[in-house]
């Protein structure tokens, strides 16, 4: 199960099956204002840096990371996977970070954020190995099945196996506002065939898919089992989640987050 959480103003959510500090934030208690009110993690839309250094902190306070070892992306709709250790925290500016929509470690301590504003947020943690992964799941990282290959990335680099993997699936825009042309729903086929099919939806003109549950199946196909999925859709929900379409792009940016911890043994 997916549950809201509050620490002081701030507001995020957790997944039942994860048990290292993690969440999906929500627009709620930070410090930004304007179009970027108030929980704004990311720099480059606007807000100052100062703002989004202070927002992390709080968020750390909450979720319970030290901002020192903190890595972040800088996104690009792929389906590249950085494997970072605490030797690649450079700061808390994402721009400053090497390009990337997903992260793993097995480093005790460090913490992997990515960021979203209607695309799906991923988070991942092995309960044997304790590594964990995070990754911003656009429609062409979507496609592309950039949540297997970070499975594929925790297996290569740490010996996980899918079946000790938890997922969860964060809030992201829902199969009743993603909108898209006739280009979308035929990558989806191409790259996995009738399987999508029941996902896909069309007036005749456009047409509509729902992503969770897509990227849960590609998941599922990857060998996981364990997975959580939010019900929440970010242009449903404007005033508790960013969306970019709702704004238009004057917005901030959420984030998901998971810590790396030792494994008790």
């Amino acid at each position: 199960m997916i549950r809201t959480q509050k620490y002081e103003t701030l507001q995020y959510l957790t997944a039942d099956g994860i048990t290292v500090p993690h969440g999906f934030t929500t627009r709620l208690g930070g410090v930004s204002t304007g179009t970027q009110s108030s929980l704004n993690l990311a720099v480059g839309r606007g807000d100052s840096l100062e703002n989004v250094e202070e927002n992390l902190r709080r968020l750390g306070r909450a979720v319970g990371f030290d901002p020192e070892k903190l890595v972040m992306t800088l996104q690009i709709h792929s389906d590249i996977v950085r494997v970072v250790t605490e030797k690649d925290h450079i700061g808390l500016c994402h721009r400053d970070y090497p390009k990337c929509d997903a992260l793993v470690t097995n480093t005790p301590g460090v913490a992997l954020l990515v960021f979203t504003a209607d695309c799906t947020p991923l988070l991942f943690w092995d309960e044997k190995t304790g590594a964990v992964g995070a990754a911003h799941s656009g429609w062409r990282g979507t496609v592309s099945g950039i949540g297997a290959r970070v499975v594929e990335s925790m297996g290569r680099e740490f010996g996980s196996r899918p079946q000790d993997i938890h997922a969860a699936i964060g809030p992201n825009i829902g199969l009743c506002h993603f909108e898209t042309d006739e280009d979308v729903p035929q990558a989806f086929r191409a790259a996995y065939g009738s399987q999508m099919e029941p996902w896909i939806t069309t007036d005749g003109k456009k047409y509509h898919l729902d992503l969770k549950a897509i990227n849960r199946q590609i998941l599922l196909n990857a060998g996981v089992t364990q997975v959580e999925v939010c019900t929440e859709c970010t242009q449903c929900s404007p005033q508790r989640f960013w969306s970019h379409r709702v704004t238009g792009g004057a917005r901030g940016s959420q984030g998901a987050i998971i810590v790396c911890q030792e494994v008790s043994r």
